[in-house]
């Protein structure tokens, strides 16, 4: 089974879930979108009233920013795949409980897994959370840190900057740099690559933490 395919599974699972009280009051799951070799996923927190109606991800204006911020950054919509730590909209957009995050947590590791992901952009504290449990987003956002390989990027989530309007242009600049973080992931992955075999004496003199741009 191709990563297409295990993408489209995990999609069905999500539709017909009952794992967890949110199921009861949504109108559509939200399982994620975007193509199965994507290098960067973005993961927010959860659906709102336009995705629980639409069942796609970031369609309300959180999601209009979204597509604002990557445009900026010279990034398509299209080329990345966009998920929630929850797939169900939390009633009155509350934050999301743990054993609703819990609930969901093996859709989207098997989502992770399948696509394999160079650079995972954390939407949101409950979305860092999942790589830096005891990070705060105010202190670290925008600053990519490397977590078993991948390129972990914490950024605010648009709604904050259209709740708190002086965090805009925080998160505008934050954004700006996704290009060169996607340059730093492909790096990476060609360094790892071109590693010399265990037990070769070079691998000695080798620190992969020298090519980090941070």
């Amino acid at each position: 089974m191709n990563a297409s395919e295990i993408l489209e599974m995990i999609a069905d699972e999500v539709r017909t879930c009952k794992r967890c009280e949110l199921h009861h009051s949504r109108k559509n799951a939200v399982p994620g979108e975007g193509p199965a070799d994507s290098k960067m996923i973005f993961i927010g927190e959860g659906p709102g009233f336009y995705e629980n109606e639409q069942g796609r991800p970031f369609v309300g204006p959180a999601g209009k920013f979204l597509d604002e911020l990557l445009e900026q950054a010279g990034v398509k919509r299209n080329e990345v795949f966009i998920a929630n730590v929850v797939k169900c909209r939390p009633p009155g957009n509350r934050d999301p409980q743990i054993e609703e995050l819990s609930a969901c947590g093996e859709f989207l590791d098997r989502q992770i897994e399948a696509i394999n992901p160079r650079i995972v952009v954390t939407l949101g504290r409950f979305s860092m959370a999942k790589y830096l449990p005891n990070a705060k987003i105010s202190r670290i956002h925008g600053q990519p840190q490397w977590v078993d390989d991948r390129l972990i990027v914490p950024m605010y989530h648009p709604a904050a900057a259209l709740h708190q309007p002086a965090l805009r242009s925080t998160v505008k600049e934050d954004f700006s740099y996704l290009p060169k973080w996607v340059l730093e992931a492909e790096k990476r992955k060609t360094f790892n690559k071109n590693l010399p075999t265990q037990g070769d004496n070079e691998s000695q003199d080798v620190d992969p933490t020298q090519l980090s741009l941070f």
